[in-house]
């Protein structure tokens, strides 16, 4: 292995693509004409849409790639939808698509947009003692604030969004003389991130003038401006329901002890931390995949949803189920701020596919449709952990990825999926059936 500490270099970003992949598998790999054309092959054939890929970030040097696939027949309040999804992890796309299957002749997936207002922050210190004086002056100034921004948010305002609220929050309580002012928006189809930003600094500018040239007492400093990932007031729900009677889901286990079961595992991850990080870990394979084949920012979602999880002290499963007068109800609602206009979504041409295939939605639609696939997801989950296991369908699934590690011909893939066809998969029974295929000892090395 090479010795990965080296020197540092100066100017790398100055230096062509060419040279800065040439400056790496030199560094950095012990085959570095191989490395160099592993790079050179995730290229895109057509050199415009590569220039597009090298302009996303800074030294780009080659694309990595997640496998794009879509899960079909989804029922969405009687509309029906193929998802697509981006994401390495073998079983979900099968889950999506089986729940998919499964609720279509259930009556599908109902979903409804709860709220959509996201929110931004100037956080600033005031050390004047008479906080009564600084909320009078907040309050008369409140207007001139919103105004300010006017030359920036008359587009959005046209399109029906725009800033609907600004509120003063003394947190001094917990920081000395740290107040904040909450500014909250509406940016309809758009995710509003450098929108919300410009509007906050533009308030933040005129708020510390304002101030400044009034008679308050006391000095003010503006520590930051910034949106904030955390929108507990933009939630979307989805939903299914169907009379117990009608859950025949096939396991060999009673509709109502299925039933009473998922309840029962449900409520085990809204009281155990332990078990509902594993459960929201699910639902945000589906959330996540969505996503990220719709050119949204998964790790603001991730952060978001984990944050709402704990919003009462407590992290809690981010879906409910009951069972009421015979009804199985299963729901889940979710923070979400998306968006289907600007950035990489109008640039990148997988991500614009992903949104023809949904059918150009607007931000409202597809904050539903990303729930659903989350919700769908966590069917399947759970449906699998309490009747026949996880690992049941899940190794299969992985049992492809085993089978290439391995490097066996596609007649001996074909010969060990059909092996464990009604056995259970796990990586060294792969490992056994390979060795006895090719005729050499299951303790010679084989390649991982």
């Amino acid at each position: 292995m090479k010795n990965t500490s080296v020197d540092p270099i100066k100017g790398f970003s100055k230096l062509s693509k060419q040279a800065k992949m040439e400056w790496l598998v030199q560094n950095f790999s012990d085959e570095p004409n191989e490395s160099l054309q592993m790079l050179q092959g995730y290229w895109h054939a057509l050199p415009e849409v590569q220039k597009l890929h090298d302009e996303f970030i800074e030294n780009t040097v080659s694309n990595y790639y997640l496998p794009f696939g879509v899960a079909p027949n989804f029922q969405i309040n009687q509309k029906m939808y193929t998802i697509p999804f981006a994401i390495e992890e073998s079983s979900v796309v099968a889950a999506a698509a089986k729940a998919a299957n499964f609720w279509l002749d259930r009556g599908g997936f109902k979903t409804t947009v709860l709220s959509t207002t996201k929110v931004g922050h100037v956080h600033f210190i005031w050390d004047g003692q008479d906080h009564a004086a600084l909320s009078s002056f907040f309050s008369n100034q409140k207007d001139n604030l919103i105004s300010s921004t006017d030359e920036i948010t008359k587009n959005m305002r046209a399109r029906g969004g725009g800033i609907l609220d600004i509120e003063l929050i003394d947190k001094s309580e917990l920081e000395t003389d740290y107040f904040q002012l909450a500014v909250k928006f509406d940016t309809r189809d758009s995710m509003g991130a450098n929108f919300i930003n410009s509007c906050l600094e533009t308030i933040a500018k005129e708020w510390q003038s304002s101030i400044e040239a009034s008679d308050l007492a006391g000095n003010v400093q503006i520590v930051m401006s910034i949106l904030s990932n955390y929108t507990p007031e933009c939630v979307v729900r989805a939903e299914v329901s169907c009379a117990v009677e009608d859950i025949n889901e096939g396991s060999g286990i009673s509709n109502e002890e299925f039933a009473e079961k998922f309840r029962r595992a449900i409520r085990i991850a809204q009281i155990e931390p332990y078990r509902a990080v594993t459960h929201n870990k699910g639902i945000m394979n589906g959330i996540d995949s969505v996503i990220i084949a719709t050119g949204n920012d998964f790790r603001a979602t991730e952060a978001c949803a984990h944050a709402y999880a704990a919003r009462d002290g407590q992290y809690r499963s981010l879906t409910n189920a009951e069972v009421v007068d015979g009804t199985f109800r299963f729901w889940l609602d979710l923070p979400l701020s998306v968006g289907t206009v600007g950035g990489i979504i109008s640039l990148h041409p997988m991500v614009k596919f992903a949104h023809e295939l949904l059918g150009n939605p607007d931000a409202e639609e597809l904050m539903q449709i990303i729930a659903v696939a989350g919700l769908a997801q966590n069917f399947s989950a759970v449906r699998s952990l309490i009747t026949s296991g996880i690992q049941k369908g899940h190794m299969k699934m992985h049992l492809l990825n085993i089978l290439n590690q391995l490097e066996a011909t596609e007649d001996e893939k074909a010969q060990i999926v059909e092996y464990f066809k009604d056995k259970v998969v796990s990586f060294s029974a792969a490992v056994e059936i390979f060795s006895k295929l090719r005729g050499i000892p299951v303790d010679q090395k084989v390649k991982k």
